[in-house]
């Protein structure tokens, strides 16, 4: 036996062979490949940043870690940004739901490359926080809710409800958005909703548009930013179409807004008509009545200002003043 044969078997020798070793999880590695991330995005060119493994990831404070995947797509070039995040590592780490969506309808199908469609949403919406993020993580459920024809055509129903729900696992599994619940809900309201102003047509009434504008509450304008965003065809005549149908539905729920200002929900006269037609007298029971039908009509359920037999029809057929109330 040879020297070297007996030092590479005895584990005291200082020559032995040893396994080699792993190394232990580093945030300053993540964190460094996040800033080089964030440098792309400023200054829109791209250069593959170091990569960090999943544990590297996972050992960055969470708040940390926000900043900057928000300094990349609140940037002037999150395109660029977001590359560098999937290049680095962070995407499959802490992101899989977006990771996924990288490759997904390229051509093989007949529907847009799901990836570039996202990247080129988040660039084209404002640069707010709460949109910038929605913008990123609106189309996640489409991976899941792929239906494809078999004449061919690519369905995605109810992807957005699926997102929605991605987002709630993608929160308890990360805790993102720890700290900032207003903004985590925020999120995960215009995911869910951002179909809706795509669906306006011309035929909506003013209570369809009162309706719609309650629902989306005070998300009604980041819900119209994102839609506009949403808008990534390269033909000129359906962009244009698109974008004026958003305008007008905001016209629209400006108007009602401004009309349901100057004129009560209810007209004139209501509260008598009630106690004639049904036997009544002035009570409680009517007030109830009649708050009722404010928020019916304040719910978009009921037209506001319509004559008297429209409400006086409307509480003999859901029995108002003979049952409880809804």
């Amino acid at each position: 036996m040879t020297m070297n044969e007996s030092d590479a078997r005895d584990p005291k020798s200082p020559t032995a062979a040893t396994p080699p070793r792993l190394e232990e999880p580093s945030a300053d590695r993540a964190l460094e490949a996040l800033e080089a991330c964030v440098r792309v995005a400023e200054k829109g060119e791209f250069r593959s940043p170091p990569a960090a493994t999943v544990a590297d990831w996972s050992s960055i404070e969470v708040p940390k870690l926000r900043l900057g995947f928000e300094r990349v797509i609140l940037s002037r070039n999150p395109e660029e940004g977001l590359d560098a995040l999937l290049a680095s590592g962070a995407l499959d780490a802490m992101l899989p739901e977006v990771k996924a969506m990288v490759g997904f309808g390229d051509g093989e199908w007949r529907h847009k490359d799901v990836w570039k469609h996202t990247k080129q949403v988040v660039r084209q919406s404002v640069s707010r926080v709460e949109v910038r993020w929605a913008a990123l993580l609106h189309d996640i459920g489409k991976v899941k809710t792929r239906r494809i024809l078999p004449n061919g055509e690519v369905h995605f129903h109810g992807h957005a409800e699926v997102g929605a729900s991605m987002f709630d696992r993608l929160q308890a599994r990360t805790r993102l958005f720890v700290g900032e619940d207003e903004l985590a809900v925020r999120v995960r309201e215009l995911i869910l909703h951002h179909l809706r102003a795509s669906q306006y047509d011309g035929t909506w009434t003013d209570s369809a548009v009162r309706r719609f504008a309650k629902e989306m509450g005070t998300c009604l304008g980041d819900l119209f930013d994102l839609s506009r965003a949403d808008i990534t065809t390269k033909r000129p005549e359906r962009k244009r179409k698109g974008l004026e149908s958003i305008s007008e539905l905001a016209e629209r729920v400006r108007k009602v807004r401004e009309m349901d200002a100057k004129l009560p929900p209810l007209p004139k006269g209501l509260g008598t008509a009630i106690c004639e037609r049904f036997g009544v007298a002035p009570s409680p029971r009517l007030g109830e009545v009649m708050k009722a039908l404010k928020d019916k009509v304040d719910g978009g359920e009921l037209e506001a200002q319509r004559e008297l037999d429209y409400y006086l029809q409307y509480i003999g057929d859901l029995g108002l003043l003979s049952s409880t109330l809804p």
